[in-house]
């Protein structure tokens, strides 16, 4: 049986699993049929929706909702008051639960503060999403996006730092030294 926390405002559906060491704070929902790995960290005030799916080490920062058709892969970061979307035309009066459009999020992929993911999209390994974007097409792994519509403005490292290519297309991350490699529009982590 899977050991985790939760405050005791939160509120745990029945029909959800969460893994060992998973944290839950004040005032969160967790819904039925969604999917919550080890060790995750779910702050105040979110909303796991059904048939989510969180690998391990994810952390939802305070007032983040996290829609039916969102899924991440481990070590994924959502930031303060980021936003999902599952349906790209919603009416209040039409219902389109059966229109959700599938959002996936990379391994070790971070999500700033209050940016907006268009539903449909995939966002790369390692990607890094600034602060307040508005994500409308797919994010390639390693990418650094800002803006609305958001634009790619460099590459990032999988610590976060960003990438200086040199003339053979090779960049080294400053904290972990590990080298990547810009061919066309693609960077690969090569040692």
């Amino acid at each position: 049986m899977a050991t985790y926390q939760a405050h005791e405002t939160a509120v745990i559906d029945p029909g959800c699993t969460i893994g060992d060491g998973t944290r839950i704070w004040h005032f969160s929902h967790i819904m039925p049929g969604c999917i919550i790995g080890r060790n995750c960290n779910i702050g105040q005030n979110v909303v796991i929706s059904p048939q989510v799916v969180l690998g391990d080490n994810v952390k939802v920062q305070n007032n983040v909702s996290v829609y039916t058709g969102v899924t991440c892969g481990d070590d994924v970061f959502l930031g303060p008051s980021c936003v999902f979307t599952n349906v790209v035309n919603p009416r209040s009066a039409v219902s389109r639960k059966s229109q959700y459009q599938k959002t996936h999020v990379g391994r070790g992929a971070s999500i700033g503060a209050n940016a907006t993911i268009v539903c449909g999209h995939t966002i790369g390994e390692y990607a890094m999403i600034g602060a307040g974007a508005v994500v409308t097409k797919d994010i390639p792994p390693y990418a650094l996006v800002v803006g609305n519509p958001s634009r790619r403005i460099g590459w990032v490292s999988e610590y976060g730092h960003r990438l200086s290519f040199n003339e053979k297309g090779i960049a080294t991350c400053p904290e972990s030294n590990q080298r990547y490699l810009l061919e066309g529009d693609v960077v690969r982590r090569i040692s």
